[in-house]
């Protein structure tokens, strides 16, 4: 998460005005940190729970880690070329592949340890789960056809909708 620092631009003057002037790239970064650090503190508050993992839970976490390794590069991309279909489209494929190797990541787990209580994604409710999926999709299928940036407001929206669907699990930690 703290590599995404160094793919921020560098003002042309440091003023407020220059500052300003790189807002898209400080909301991508701190989008994707944000977004980053909420997927982690999923991780961490449902992990405790697991007692065994298996193969499939090792490639859905390495299929998962490989994808997010793109954060830094997409982010990039997005912060420089904002108002770019391909770009916006690209930074949402890869949060959609790291949001469906996690649920991938929560099933197979679900499967070995059948006390666990897991859904879809660890023990967040399966229709925040859906609805999360529903908007990232849709906000896909927008910055493809109509409005590019759609694809970084639609993860903010997922973001908090997930953030929200956490918030009572906060104290199983």
């Amino acid at each position: 998460m703290t590599i995404l620092v160094l793919e921020l631009e560098k003002p042309a003057q440091v003023t407020l005005a220059g500052l300003w002037a790189l807002r898209a790239n400080f909301f991508a970064y701190t989008l994707s940190f944000f977004w980053l650090g909420l997927m982690w503190t999923t991780h961490h508050n449902n992990w405790h729970l697991v007692k065994k993992v298996t193969n499939h839970t090792v490639m859905y976490s390495l299929l998962m880690l490989f994808v997010a390794s793109l954060f830094p590069y997409t982010t990039s991309l997005v912060a420089s070329n904002f108002n770019n279909a391909t770009a916006q489209v690209f930074y949402g494929i890869v949060v959609l592949g790291v949001s469906f190797s996690n649920m991938a990541i929560s099933h197979s787990l679900k499967a070995v340890n059948p006390n666990v209580h897991f859904g879809w994604l660890y023990g967040l409710p399966n229709r925040s789960v859906l609805l999360d999926i529903v908007v990232k999709l849709i906000g896909l299928l927008l910055a493809l056809t109509v409005y590019p940036p759609t694809m970084v407001y639609a993860i903010l929206v997922a973001t908090f909708i997930v953030g929200f669907a956490s918030w009572p699990n906060k104290n199983k930690a």
